[in-house]
């Protein structure tokens, strides 16, 4: 399957301290036996990424203590507390100069493999292609993962800064996205795109 996938690295931001959800980072939620980090940074690979980098913020040292990452790229970013800009172009410095970028996030445990796979082989040169979910209306609204085509990871790394990691490059540029459907069938409990906030959401582990 890999080889007939362009060549992509997966950036899995999990730098976050969790205050809102009040458990401390969301990397260490138990999830599926194991972590919340573990887990989503092996569904990039198995997905069809060629390698993964994990940027890691907030309890790092405890993070790296209590999983095993060994599978992947771990990076560190000390300025995590000013918001998710500086780790998504901490993410983007890390993978390979050459590749597309797919980016995942830590709190989006209905992520699965076959949603990366999707991405993968629905992108086209040039744009970028993003996950989008039908909400209870039906209306297909953008959101997570988003993979940058190399031509671009420049520019939207440039655009990073505070809370804002590709938001800002991707309201200048709307003619650049293409939507991929990644809604998950009836009956699953979750459409795959939510994040998990607040304690009320902590059923998406289930």
């Amino acid at each position: 399957m890999a080889s007939l996938l362009p060549s992509t690295t997966g950036v899995l931001l999990a730098a976050g301290a969790g205050t809102r959800l009040g458990h401390g980072p969301k990397a260490l939620l138990p999830f599926r036996g194991r972590t919340l980090v573990e887990v989503l940074a092996d569904i990039l690979l198995d997905g069809g990424c060629r390698e993964v980098v994990v940027v890691l913020g907030a309890g790092a040292g405890d993070v790296r203590g209590r999983t095993d990452l060994a599978r992947h790229t771990v990076v560190e970013n000390p300025g995590w507390a000013g918001g998710m800009g500086s780790s998504f172009r901490a993410g983007l410095d890390r993978a390979r100069p050459e590749d597309h970028v797919l980016v995942a996030l830590v709190d989006q445990p209905g992520l699965t493999a076959e949603t990366v796979t999707r991405l993968l082989r629905a992108h086209r040169p040039g744009r970028v292609t993003a996950a989008a979910y039908r909400n209870t209306t039906g209306k297909l609204r953008r959101g997570h993962p988003l993979l940058l085509d190399a031509t671009l990871r420049a520019e939207a790394a440039a655009s990073a800064g505070g809370d804002a990691g590709a938001r800002l490059f991707l309201q200048a540029s709307p003619q650049l996205i293409d939507l991929v459907d990644c809604t998950l069938p009836p009956g699953s409990g979750q459409s795959g795109g939510e994040d998990l906030d607040t304690p009320d959401q902590l059923h998406l582990l289930d």
